[in-house]
C-alpha cells in the first residue's frame, strides 16, 4: 500500500488529484465547525448525552461529530446513501429504471440526476424535522417560523454540497469522491475513541495491567481489520470456458475467464437495514414526551443496543439475537435482488460459455445459486461477528466508542478501492506514455 501511494506521487497528474483531495477534505472538516444560525448547540450536546439508546451514535460517527455539534453538514451525506440505495431497490421493482440501468452511459447520467434530486428531497424531509422537531423542544433559541425556514435552508444546503464536493473528488480528485467523505468523517472520531479505550483501561492502571489491556485492545482491533479486509477482498472464482465457431477460415473463442462471487456479496448494507429497523422505534420514542412503561418499556430498552451484553440485564440481550437474525436474513435479501444466477446462465449461454462440468441453461443456474448461497452464509456470520464485537465489549466492559463493526467496513473497503483506483490512473498513465512514444 504505501508503495503504491509512494509511486504515485511521483506522477504529477496524481499528486495533483491528491492535492485537490486534501484540500476538498480541510473544507469538508471546516464546515462541520460552522454552526447552523439561531442554534443553542449546548443544548443539543446535552440532549445527546441524556440519549440511553444508540440509535444516534453511528449517525454521528458517519457525520464525523457534525450531528452532534449541530453544525451546517449535520445531515452530512446520508440522505445521498439513503437516496442510492433507494434508488437501487427500485430498479428491481421499476422496469423503466431498469431500463436505464442498461443503457449505458446516457442511462448512467440519468440515474445520476434522478438520485441528486431524491437527495434534495430527503434532505428537506429530514432537515424540517430536526427543525421542528427539536426546536420545540429548545434546540432553536428562538422557535419562530424564521428559524425554523433558516434551520431547514442551512442542513438541506450543506447535504448539497458535500454531495457536490463528493462528485468533484470523484472527478477532479482521486475517485469514490462520496465514499471518501464518508470516511474522512469517520476517521475523525477515530482519536477521540482510542484516547477513551485509553483513559478507561490503561491510564491509571498497574503497568502489569496496563500493558495487557493495551496488548488485548490491539489484538482485537488488528483481528477485526484483518476479518474485514478478508470479507471485504474474499472472492470464489468460477471458471468459464467458451467454446469455439468458426468465423470464415479461422478458428475463434475458446477463450477461458471466471465468474468473481464475493464472500461478503452484501457489504454493509444488511448492517444499515437491520440497524435502521431495530432503532427507528426507538427514535420515535425518543422524540416523545413520555417514555413508555411497563411491557412496552422493555421492548424498547431490549431493542436498545446500550442495553445488550450487560452481565446484570441479560434479558434485554433478546434484542441482539434479533439484530443477528435481522443481519442473516437482509444478507439473503440483497444479494437475491441484485444477483440473478438464471440471468447470468442465460447470458452465458447465449455467448457460448459455460462452467467445466456443469450443463449450461438450468443446471448452471442451479450451481450458481448454490455456490451463492454457501457464499452468502460465511459473509453473514462475518457480518454478524464484525458487528456484534463492539456491541459485546460495550456490555461487557463499558467499552464505548463511536467506530463501529459497519464504520471499519466502511473505512476497509473505501482505503482498498481507492488504491485500486490509483493503480488504475497509473496504470493509464504508462498505456498514454506508451502511445505517445
Amino acid at each position: 500500500m504505501l508503495t503504491t501511494l509512494k509511486n504515485a506521487l511521483k506522477v504529477k497528474e496524481i499528486r495533483q488529484r491528491v492535492i485537490f483531495t486534501f484540500l476538498m477534505l480541510i473544507v469538508i472538516r471546516i464546515g462541520s465547525q460552522l454552526p447552523v444560525p439561531g442554534v443553542d448547540r449546548n443544548y443539543f450536546a446535552n440532549w445527546f448525552a441524556e440519549q440511553t439508546s444508540g440509535a444516534f451514535s453511528f449517525f454521528d460517527a458517519v457525520t464525523g461529530g457534525s450531528f452532534m455539534s449541530m453544525s451546517i453538514l449535520a445531515l452530512n451525506i446520508n440522505p445521498y446513501i439513503t437516496s442510492s440505495i433507494i434508488i437501487q431497490l427500485l430498479t428491481i421493482a421499476i422496469p423503466k429504471l431498469e431500463e436505464m440501468q442498461r443503457d449505458g452511459e446516457a442511462g448512467r447520467k440519468k440515474m445520476v440526476a434522478i438520485t441528486r434530486y431524491v437527495t434534495v428531497i430527503l434532505a428537506i424531509v429530514q432537515s424540517t424535522a430536526m427543525s421542528i422537531g427539536f426546536g420545540r423542544q429548545g434546540l432553536l433559541t428562538h422557535y419562530t417560523w424564521y428559524n425554523v425556514i433558516t434551520c431547514i435552508v442551512a442542513l438541506t444546503a450543506g447535504s448539497a454540497f458535500l454531495m457536490w464536493l463528493g462528485e468533484q473528488i470523484t472527478e477532479h480528485g482521486i475517485g469514490n469522491g462520496i465514499s471518501i467523505v464518508l470516511i474522512i468523517n469517520i476517521i475523525s472520531r477515530i482519536p477521540q475513541d482510542l484516547s477513551s479505550l485509553y483513559e478507561q483501561f490503561v491510564q491509571g492502571k498497574a503497568p502489569a495491567t496496563a500493558v495487557l489491556s493495551a496488548i488485548i485492545i490491539i489484538a482485537i482491533m488488528i483481528g477485526m481489520i484483518v476479518m474485514v479486509v478478508f470479507l471485504n477482498g474474499g472472492e470464489r472464482r468460477i471458471p468459464v470456458q467458451y467454446a469455439k465457431k468458426m468465423a470464415g477460415n479461422k478458428m475463434v473463442g475458446g477463450a477461458t475467464s471466471n465468474i468473481p462471487l464475493k464472500v461478503n456479496t452484501s457489504g454493509m448494507i444488511p448492517i444499515i437495514f437491520a440497524s435502521s429497523l431495530l432503532e427507528f422505534p426507538v427514535i420515535i420514542v425518543s422524540f416523545m414526551q413520555k417514555s413508555p412503561t411497563g411491557f412496552w418499556g422493555e421492548v424498547m430498552k431490549g431493542l436498545s443496543s446500550n442495553n445488550w451484553c450487560i452481565p446484570g440485564q441479560l434479558k434485554y440481550s433478546i434484542g441482539l439475537l434479533v439484530y443477528i437474525g435481522l443481519l442473516i436474513f437482509f444478507s439473503y435479501f440483497y444479494t437475491s435482488i441484485t444477483f440473478n444466477p438464471l440471468m447470468v446462465a442465460d447470458n452465458l449461454k447465449r455467448s457460448g460459455g459455460f462452467i467445466p462440468g456443469i450443463r449450461p441453461g438450468k443446471p448452471t443456474s442451479d450451481y450458481l445459486n448454490s455456490v451463492l448461497n454457501y457464499l452468502i452464509f460465511i459473509g453473514a456470520v462475518g457480518l454478524v461477528i464484525v458487528s456484534v464485537l463492539p456491541y459485546i465489549f460495550n456490555g461487557v466492559f463499558g467499552a464505548k466508542v463511536s467506530t463501529s463493526g459497519a464504520s471499519l467496513i466502511i473505512i476497509v473497503s473505501v482505503i482498498l478501492e481507492t488504491l485500486k483506483q490509483v493503480e488504475s490512473m497509473m496504470l493509464v498513465r504508462n498505456y498514454k506514455g506508451f502511445l505517445n512514444d
